[in-house]
């Protein structure tokens, strides 16, 4: 490999190589190859320029050596098809302006050479399109298509001698799809960057040596160092270490998940604990990120019904475009005029502004923690009449609090609440770190001066403090295993926790009872809030349906504000009651549990909040890794955000190109001036199309 110096600093140069010799991938091996080598820092590769920028420690390492690393790069390791193939090509840098200029170039460049030439390549781009329209023809029996317009008038202009619009005309229409394509790249790549995208070197193992490289020239089976706080690089499998990673950008999970040897991690997501060795499975395009997003683009399933109306509508007017350009030749016999009408179409800005909306929507829904499997689902979640909530670390944290403690005779709630602290403090199920909880809170601390705590399932604990009998749990439990004397205050205690939805602790103390501890699920501050906002975008009807107890569901609701509970529901009965609102209207379900994959999976739209099991993850339509409720009203903006852009996209693009058509029909723009402002039409609504809606 030839390189030559471009410019040098002590342990910095800049190398050129010749693009012609190099493709872009082998370009990228070489920065491979040589970002392991001792002594280098950094390396990276402009592979639109043809230059290599390299950081080197010129103690260990000097320009002459560097040199002669690049000329050691012959066609062994270049050609090497197993290593190109382990590369992750980079995405080329593009700009609309690079574009229009090397088209510009080009164009012109051809007017230079002598007619027969000019003619022949002409020919040769003309074709290529005609054999693309009537294969549509043949295949799908489209015989309107957009292609074939566009043929249509490529042909007409060259065979009769207008070789120079023909020209124009093919070199704008060229134009026009390589900056549509861009556009849309573009758009794809926002997406992915909000999910994956970091700056951070990759640390990789290489005989036994730690070597840094730039995350562009990781490949397959490196393996890669990830320690605590960094974002894994590339999907792959644990070879050894152990740690907790947070995978909410790609599962919706807020907790972190145990990973071990064997375990597998995906690219975008985040080691919280920890150190693992990776072996790389896939970088870049091949992530599963990128399997997730083309999925999306490929699913017809998964679009939304707003962008099909308008990609059937665009199909729907291309015969109206021939109809005009027939009945404008029939009236006016003006080749030119006819030309012009068969330059605009609205098929091509619809077809591109509709997807590019609704990418651009979810890139923007990712960056507030929304993750949309679908443009299908934020179009249902625009249109949804009714919201039915799960309660349980839906409407609350399912974090128990403690609400209020009853002291029995002489003893005092600080007793209480320190004794049972002591007790449940071995033990983390959910009531017992409400009691640990309260007690810290309150600056009560209970030294071990207990003996051995014994835990019985479902019914409570037992051990002995200061000599004395302790035990803690369920009524049952105390009064009957235990046979503690039962105290007529504790029907009053009962009655009112029932109304208000809490769950009790008994604690007795030296065969008395001491005390009984009331813990709550308090609802979410924001809940009310969320939901008046809802309202305020149309739902109707917000509801709870759950399987706690009445007293605990009308809690909740009334705290929230809804319209109406359903309490002691099985899994089963919250599908039956989506099925009945579905009747009505279309139905947004937000649960977090795996009894609420069903239901999530029975609504037009599952969301699972932050902190879902991964069923319910996996199952919903929406995830919400961060944000919590706040997110669900954010959610119905955005995608109602959504639906009155591409309305109003559509719009435009009938009312301008219209106008452009009725110009055409006139005489009063050319040919070439009608695609120029009809490409420049799709453009600037495909680029407006990529504006956050929020």
């Amino acid at each position: 490999m030839t390189v030559k110096i471009h410019h040098a600093l002590p342990g910095r140069i800049r190398v050129h190589y010749d693009l012609h010799e190099i493709s872009p991938r082998q370009a990228i091996l070489a920065q491979s190859l040589i970002a392991v080598q001792e002594g280098i820092s950094d390396i990276s590769v402009n592979t639109n320029l043809g230059s290599f920028l390299i950081l080197f420690d010129s103690s260990i390492i000097s320009q002459a050596q560097i040199e002669n690393l690049f000329k050691a790069l012959g066609s062994k390791y270049l050609d090497d098809e197993k290593l190109l193939e382990a590369v992750a090509q980079i995405p080329i840098t593009e700009s609309i302006m690079s574009i229009f200029v090397s088209t510009m170039i080009n164009h012109f460049a051809k007017k230079l050479l002598p007619l027969p030439l000019r003619q022949f390549l002409l020919f040769t781009n003309i074709l290529p399109r005609l054999g693309s329209a009537l294969g549509t023809c043949f295949r799908h029996g489209k015989i309107f298509s957009t292609q074939m317009l566009d043929a249509t008038a490529l042909t007409t202009a060259a065979l009769t001698g207008n070789t120079n619009t023909a020209s124009s005309i093919s070199m704008l229409l060229t134009l026009g799809e390589e900056i549509e394509e861009v556009t849309k790249r573009v758009s794809y790549g926002n997406l992915a960057h909000k999910l994956l995208i970091s700056d951070e070197p990759v640390h990789i193992l290489e005989d036994g040596e730690e070597k840094t490289i730039p995350v562009e020239a990781l490949k397959k089976d490196d393996l890669v160092i990830v320690r605590q706080g960094s974002m894994i690089p590339c999907d792959g499998s644990v070879e050894r270490g152990e740690g907790m990673v947070n995978q909410a950008s790609i599962t919706g999970e807020s907790l972190p998940v145990e990973k071990k040897a064997g375990s597998g991690v995906f690219a975008g997501t985040i080691l919280s604990e920890g150190e693992l060795v990776i072996r790389t499975r896939s970088t870049g395009r091949d992530t599963k990120v990128q399997n997730i997003i083309q999925m999306i683009d490929n699913s017809q399933n998964l679009k939304a019904n707003v962008q099909r109306r308008s990609e059937n509508l665009a199909e729907k007017i291309v015969p109206l475009n021939f109809a005009l350009a027939g009945l404008t030749w029939l009236f006016t016999r003006n080749l030119t005029k006819t030309m012009s009408t068969l330059m605009v179409d609205y098929s091509c800005a619809m077809k591109l502004a509709a997807p590019i909306a609704v990418l651009s929507a979810m890139k923007e829904a990712a960056s507030y923690g929304i993750s949309v499997k679908g443009g299908k689902y934020l179009e249902d979640a625009a249109e949804a009449t009714t919201i039915i909530f799960d309660k349980t670390g839906t409407l609350t944290y399912a974090n128990p609090k403690v609400e209020k403690i009853y002291a029995m005779k002489d003893f005092g709630e600080d007793f209480v609440l320190q004794t049972a602290a002591c007790l449940e403090e071995h033990f983390p199920h959910p009531l017992g770190r409400a009691v640990v909880s309260y007690a810290e809170e309150k600056g009560l601390f209970h030294p071990e001066n207990h003996t051995k705590v014994e835990y019985i399932v479902a019914h409570g604990i037992a051990s002995t403090l200061d000599g004395k009998k302790v035990r803690i749990g369920s009524a049952h439990f105390i009064f009957d295993d235990e046979k503690i004397p039962f105290d007529e205050k504790v029907r009053e205690i009962q009655s009112e926790s029932a109304k208000g939805g809490q769950s009790l602790l008994y604690l007795s103390y030296d065969g008395e009872l001491a005390g009984v501890l009331a813990i709550g699920d308090p609802v979410r501050p924001e809940a009310r809030e969320v939901i008046q906002n809802l309202k305020k975008t149309g739902i109707r009807r917000c509801v709870m349906i759950t399987g706690d107890t009445e007293g605990a569901a009308k809690k909740i609701a009334e705290s929230a504000g809804l319209d109406g509970w359903y309490s002691q529901a099985l899994p089963e009965d919250k599908v039956s009651l989506i099925e009945r609102e579905k009747k009505t209207g279309k139905v947004i379900m937000l649960g977090d549990g795996i009894n609420d994959a069903p239901a999530l999976s029975a609504a037009d739209v599952g969301i699972a909040i932050e902190g879902s099991s991964s069923i319910a993850s996996d199952t919903a339509d929406i995830v919400l890794s961060e944000g919590g409720l706040n997110n669900v009203a954010t959610t119905r903006v955005l995608s109602q955000g959504l639906i009155q852009k591409i309305n109003r996209n559509n719009a435009f693009i009938i009312e301008v190109n219209s106008a452009l058509l009725l110009l055409g029909v006139f005489g009063l723009i050319s040919p070439q001036l009608a695609a120029i402002l009809h490409n420049s039409v799709t453009v600037g609504i495909s680029v407006k199309s990529m504006e956050n809606i929020l």
